[in-house]
């Protein structure tokens, strides 16, 4: 009997907002199910997420708490098949050979679920295209 093939490692980093990298990888984890190793880093720890954002995650079934954005290191990018910047611009360490995604999100910042809902879609899209970059079946 074959040993099945690890896991490919996604990490999610947001300088400035780790809340947002929490919130990509939330959706990423619940659509990827076991098929992914999922983190989130930022520069700081998160600030407290729009409670839109947390209710229009909720309404897919997206817990974001589940997803505790760690502080960002070499370590960390170091440890992960595929790193994810999201306007991190050159603050994000880079290493030969690794693979990395820009990944540019809407701030839902200050806005009501009405206005979060199509982000969460539009997120919705890059995540599972994603997934299918990242882990074919």
């Amino acid at each position: 009997m074959s040993t099945p093939a690890p896991r490919p490692s996604v990490l999610f980093v947001c300088v400035h907002n780790a809340g947002r990298s929490q919130m990509a990888a939330a959706f990423l984890a619940h659509l990827a199910g076991d098929r992914i190793e999922v983190r989130s880093a930022g520069s700081a720890p998160a600030d407290a997420v729009n409670p839109a954002v947390v209710e229009a995650m909720g309404e897919a079934g997206i817990d974001i708490s589940a997803q505790t954005p760690k502080i960002l290191t070499t370590e960390a990018v170091q440890a992960s098949d595929v790193v994810i910047t999201m306007g991190c611009g050159d603050a994000c360490p880079v290493f030969p050979g690794k693979r990395y995604l820009d990944w540019q999100l809407d701030d839902p910042a200050g806005q009501g679920v009405e206005a979060v809902r199509p982000i969460r879609d539009a997120i919705e899209t890059r995540v599972r295209d994603l997934i299918s970059e990242v882990a074919p079946r």
